[in-house]
């Protein structure tokens, strides 16, 4: 017999959040606090009991069925294709009161996967009961004795997590982590989702009169990535180049950036599926080859580590190379330059660090071979010897001989000079030398040796250390040979850049100042000027004379906090790196920045704008004056990690969502610069996740670690709303919470409740962005309120999406990455279907260009919008020529005022680089 009384815990009161009247008031809740807690976990745990009691009652009744059949088996011939079992799993998904032969629902006859029934009635074991106290029981936590109660239980695991696991079993293909079922009660009609085995109940508004009849479509809306913020400086080199159309070249995520910093415009090659590591230039300064590291998409299949290939001007992909081929990542790459750029040569970061030389037109390998266990951070082709290619690393620079489809290795021998750690660049003089700069800061000139070697000195034609020249105090981190011939060094201890002239004289020098890192890459620039990259990840140009400009910053580690200003086109992003940046999002340059004594980790901004709040890992936050960057008010909410601040619509309270499982509320004065802490939200289980403000300021929705709604009156003590059908029809002023009615289609099948780390409603309510655990930025239509809802997704980051939000006019919107510490801003475009040729050869080129801008300095070429993946075959039917009026678009470069006409581009084989994923419609032209 299993029987459920009343215990002590039950007839407690409810979660509440304590009004803090006086001092002794809140040292009485405190132990309140503690047994509401307590009940409220007791009771979750009561009900995932009965749950598992109810699944296994129902596996009982079909290992019994199973044995029936079985034994039937002997004395009759099955039917063919008669599966007993599996019509044993889908009579018990039949609500109680209804036949067998129930009618599909627009559910079932769709293709998705996911079940979703609809109850008329309920069986005794999921009916709602009373506890002695008058409070509302869970459904699931009330239940009969003996063969009664096993039978109920067997009709009511049909709404059962555990049920729906082995449902979903039964079909390999589908993922048993999330389920759904429509349910209907008394209180109203509602929508269960099972998370990983909790029941999330999700109540529909009223004013949806009959749930099957909603749908969620594709929204007309689209993304195109505008401008990146940030440079991936900490853990690279030599990855900054300037190109001839004006542009310095660079990476950060999976996107490589061509930033014309005269006319402060930006494209971006956006081929690769993750980290862009190396980067090198072809000969002919308008190819490039990028090379990427390893991966894996969100079903845990590898993303293949390769070069792309690919034309500057165009960007189209021209060759994608070593798939299948390198294991860990491409660490290194050159181009030849005796044969005008024929060949590459890549080395794999994997432990044998394998050198393959490449004809990377024709896509062949053409030598390979193991170069070293250690460390190898640079290759090069000898500029005027075709056949010689060097390598340089840990204690060690190799002299490769090819020929042919062999690779023969000479080691350097440094003989009496001292051996260094690090080998960690390399240069061509003009007379066929080899210049190296190693980690002690020494810079040594090997010279091929043509007489009789003496004993142990190598053989004859080996190269051998001429000469040492003490070059900087630390390592020598960069080399960069001039047009002139002239020499630029970037040293790292001494933050210095030094000229040195034809004979290696040193004849000027520069130091970097310490706010920007340590040197990590140095390219020449126009005229006197040179390009530099930095360890915390800045990108400065400069001269002798003059010192140096700023032209790109970005954070050098994990990005959480983003907020946009209520009325102005600005945002703000805080950082694991202490730093919080206010950027204008219109000229695309930062407006502020500030460094806080803790992790940044949440903010939002005071509805006048005025001030900003800035929540770190401590639990301490501040107020900051979002014009003056002046601290306006310090406070602690408990000492664990704040996950989400959030001002009421009027300003006049402040929500703080911490890991300590309380929402911390204070009253808000002066434009938000004195705040009194007045309350405190205690029921969730796990840590707060999100939370949104109701518009009259009375109601908080809130979200937890372990998958609750929660919602909370706050006039009224802040009280916990035990009762969640009352607030089914409020109207969130924002919408950020990841789980509910308008916005649980959202969730992907197969979903852990970890995937989703951001969600955001664009202020039109029109649209739902989101950031995934998968590098992707998501864009559904709202509401979302169908399970497996479509959705455009984009590419860009090379890690977890952290954030989104949409700028205050939706003309915009922000998004940040976790490890790849990048900030991308998209702009909506809406698809105009006149605008959209039928022919879809426009958006699915191998050209992808996002944000083109055509310059007088450029030749006209043809614009290629984003390409949804997979690519279609290309079409042989011409479209006609687009013609573009730069004049009206503020964002366009100087072209005389004229209307530029392109041809329609040359079709070309499709590739799988395009960034718009799974989408089936056209991407929208490019304006």
């Amino acid at each position: 017999t299993v029987k459920h009384s009343c215990s002590p815990m039950e007839v407690l009161s409810q979660p509440v959040c304590v009004w803090y009247d006086s001092i002794s008031a809140a040292s009485a809740s405190d132990v309140q606090d503690r047994l509401s807690s307590l009940e409220l976990r007791v009771q979750q745990q009561e009900d995932e009991i009965a749950v598992m009691k109810a699944a296994l009652a129902d596996v009982l009744r079909r290992l019994a069925l199973s044995e029936d059949t079985a034994a039937t088996g002997k004395k009759q011939t099955s039917t063919k294709g008669h599966n007993p079992l599996r019509e044993a799993y889908s009579m018990s998904c039949i609500p109680n009161g209804s036949s067998g032969s129930r009618k599909p629902s627009h559910r079932d006859r769709d293709s998705s996967t996911v079940s979703v029934a609809r109850k008329d009635t309920f069986s005794s074991a999921a009916k709602s009961a009373k506890r002695g106290t008058g409070i509302e029981r869970s459904q699931s936590s009330t239940w009969e004795s003996g063969e009664e109660s096993r039978n109920k239980l067997v009709k009511a695991a049909s709404t059962s997590k555990l049920l729906a696991k082995v449902v979903k079993n039964a079909d390999k293909h589908k993922d048993p982590r999330l389920s759904f079922l429509s349910v209907s009660s008394a209180e109203g009609d509602y929508i269960k989702m099972f998370m990983r085995g909790r029941p999330i109940t999700m109540f529909i508004p009223a004013d949806v009169e009959n749930y099957e009849d909603v749908r969620t479509e594709l929204p007309p809306e689209r993304l195109k990535l505008e401008w990146v913020y940030g440079y991936r400086g900490k853990d690279c080199r030599a990855n900054v180049y300037l190109l001839p159309t004006g542009e310095s070249v660079y990476f950060i995520a999976s996107v490589v950036v061509l930033f014309n910093y005269e006319e402060r415009t930006q494209r971006h090659y956006l081929g690769h599926t993750d980290s862009v590591k190396c980067l090198a230039v072809h000969p002919d300064k308008i190819r490039i080859a990028t090379g990427q590291i390893a991966g894996v998409d969100k079903d845990g299949r590898p993303l293949q580590p390769h070069v792309r290939v690919w034309d500057s001007v165009s960007l189209s992909t021209l060759q994608v190379i070593g798939l299948g081929t390198f294991e860990r990542g491409v660490g290194s790459l050159a181009f030849s330059k005796a044969d005008s750029g024929t060949h590459l040569a890549v080395i794999d970061d994997c432990n044998d660090h394998m050198l393959t030389v490449w004809d990377w037109q024709k896509k062949s390998k053409i030598a390979e071979i193991k170069s070293t266990n250690e460390v190898v951070l640079v290759v090069e082709f000898h500029p005027t010897d075709a056949n010689t290619i060097v390598t340089c690393g840990k204690s060690h620079i190799f002299f490769w001989t090819w020929a042919g489809t062999s690779l023969a290795r000479k080691q350097g021998i440094f003989g009496k000079y001292e051996k260094p750690k690090f080998v960690q660049c390399l240069a061509f003089l003009n007379n066929g030398d080899i210049l190296t700069g190693d980690s002690g800061g020494i810079m040594l000139i090997w010279s091929r040796s043509t007489v009789e070697p003496s004993p142990g000195k190598g053989p004859k034609g080996a190269y051998q250390i001429s000469r040492q020249i003490k070059a900087h105090d630390g390592s020598v981190f960069t080399l960069c040979q001039m047009r002139n011939g002239t020499l630029l060094t970037g040293g790292g201890k001494d933050h210095k850049i030094i000229l040195w002239d034809h004979d290696l004289n040193p004849e000027r020098d520069i130091e970097v100042p310490d706010q920007y890192g340590t040197i990590r890459a140095v390219a020449e620039g126009k005229g006197e000027q040179f390009l530099v990259g930095t360890s915390r990840n800045f990108i400065l140009r400069g001269t002798f004379n003059d010192g140096f400009q700023v032209e790109v910053q970005g954070h050098t580690d994990e990005l959480w906090g983003l907020a946009s200003h209520p009325f102005k086109d600005l945002f703000l992003t805080c950082a694991q790196d202490r730093q919080v940046c206010l950027w204008n999002s219109v000229d695309h340059s930062l407006e502020w920045t500030r460094l806080l004594d803790e992790h940044g980790h949440c903010a939002d901004f005071h509805p006048s704008g005025a001030v900003v709040a800035i929540g770190t890992h401590s639990g301490k936050w501040y107020a900051l004056d979002a014009e003056t960057r002046d601290l306006v008010a310090i406070h602690t909410d408990g000492n664990e990690q704040l996950s989400v601040m959030r001002f009421s619509v009027d300003g006049t309270l402040l929500a703080v969502g911490s890991h300590d499982n309380f929402i911390y509320l204070h009253t808000v004065s002066e434009k938000g610069r004195k705040y009194t802490r007045c309350g405190k939200c205690i029921g969730h289980s796990s840590y707060i996740t999100h939370l949104d403000w109701s518009p009259d300021n009375k109601f908080i929705m809130s979200n937890s670690g372990d998958y609750e709604i929660l919602y909370w009156d706050i006039p009224n003590g802040c009280k916990y709303i035990r009762n969640r059908s009352e607030c089914k029809d409020i109207d969130w002023t924002t919408y950020t919470c990841v789980l509910g009615y308008h916005v649980f289609g959202v969730w992907p099948e197969g979903s852990d409740g970890t995937d989703i780390n951001a969600l955001i409603r664009s202020h039109n309510r029109k649209v739902i962005a989101l950031a995934d655990d998968f590098c992707k930025v998501h864009l559904f239509q709202y509401p979302c309120a169908r399970p497996k809802a479509p959705s455009h997704k984009y590419s860009a980051h090379s890690s977890h999406v952290t954030n989104v939000t949409f700028m205050h006019n939706d003309s915009h919107l922000v998004s940040t990455g976790g490890k790849d510490t990048s900030v991308m801003q998209w702009r909506l475009v809406e698809k105009t279907p006149s605008l959209v040729p039928s022919d879809s050869s426009l958006s699915l080129g191998e050209g992808l260009l996002h944000n083109s801008i055509l310059r007088a300095a450029i030749p006209a070429v043809p614009l290629t919008p984003t390409p949804t993946e997979p690519a279609a075959p290309p079409t042989t039917t011409p479209a006609p020529p687009t013609v573009l009026d730069l004049t009206s678009d503020p964002t366009a470069a100087h072209c005389g005022g004229v209307a530029l006409v392109t041809p329609p581009p040359t079709p070309t084989s499709p590739t799988t680089n395009g960034r718009q994923e799974s989408s089936p419609e056209t991407p929208p032209p490019p304006s």
